[in-house]
């Protein structure tokens, strides 16, 4: 089984050209899934019964693993069996008739534009640090970005004539997004006005940086990002990714086409966007329950 472990890995770097992020992710679930396999002493992948998976889904869950890791670790399977049916070492997965239980699964976090512009108006941007936080904070409602798409992007990643964005998503595939008025703006001052005070070598082509002059870490953008949630007075878990599902949300509660979501979104697969319909299904419903008086 670890040698099949080992083939799908390749198979994920050099075929799929997946990203290290997740290589990592879908190795440290499947090598669980292994041990998990070797303590139940089964050795031979065309052994393993769908009840030995729900088993194993059963066991991770009650380790405590939120929604979001217990759905990636079944992806990971998933993929994992599908690699084996392509090689033909099996003539069926076990996972065949396994459903991603809806106790599994949750609506990505998102605030409300009340919320999400409380948040934005935290940064003093007449300061360097403000403004910059300004400008990425507006730059991830904007565009959706994924967070290291964000700390990632050049100097010349923004088209200052027609206001898109170019970048480098998952798997190596390039997309382009509007940037949108605001955000123009705000990046175009930090640019102008308070980047040169965090270069600290001339050659740097990071977009933005740290006080270091160095482009930002994930963490780091992350406790920016929690700090201004504080400040604006939310008790709900703020990250990164909630610009991203807010962005997603907010256009299609505006009536934006679910394809052209998804294409700013840079998913592969429209069944990924859809999880944010059920977030504007919700949103439907608690404001029926809030302002109709039989609600």
């Amino acid at each position: 089984m670890r040698d099949l472990l080992n083939r799908y890995h390749r198979y994920l770097l050099i075929e799929k050209g997946a990203s290290g992020n997740t290589l990592e992710a879908y190795g440290r679930d499947l090598k669980r899934y292994l041990t998990f396999l070797e303590q139940k002493e089964i050795s031979d992948a065309r052994s393993v019964a769908p009840q030995t998976v729900v088993d194993f889904l059963v066991q991770i869950k009650s380790e405590g693993l939120s929604a979001n890791s217990m759905n990636r670790a079944l992806a990971a399977l998933r993929g994992f069996y599908n690699y084996l049916l392509q090689e033909r070492v099996l003539e069926e997965s076990p996972l065949t008739h396994i459903e991603l239980a809806k106790v599994w699964m949750r609506l990505p976090d998102t605030v409300s534009r009340e919320e999400m512009n409380r948040i934005l108006s935290g940064p003093d941007h007449s300061t360097p640090s403000g403004l910059r936080d300004r400008a990425m904070l507006e730059l991830l409602y904007a565009t959706g970005l994924r967070v290291t798409e964000l700390i990632s992007l050049s100097m010349n990643s923004i088209n200052w004539q027609v206001g898109f964005l170019a970048v480098m998503g998952k798997g190596g595939k390039e997309r382009v997004v509007p940037v949108g008025r605001t955000a123009y703006d705000f990046v175009r001052r930090y640019v102008d006005e308070a980047r040169p005070k965090f270069v600290r070598s001339k050659t740097t082509e990071v977009l933005f940086l740290n006080r270091f002059g160095r482009a930002f870490t994930r963490q780091g953008l992350w406790k920016i990002i929690v700090g201004y949630a504080q400040k604006a007075g939310l008790q709900k878990n703020v990250h990164p990714h909630t610009f991203r599902h807010s962005f997603a949300s907010h256009l299609l509660e505006g009536g934006a086409d679910l394809r052209a979501v998804q294409v700013m979104l840079g998913h592969s697969d429209i069944s990924t966007t859809q999880i944010y319909t059920h977030v504007t299904r919700e949103r439907l419903k608690e404001i029926h329950r809030k302002y109709h008086p039989r609600g």
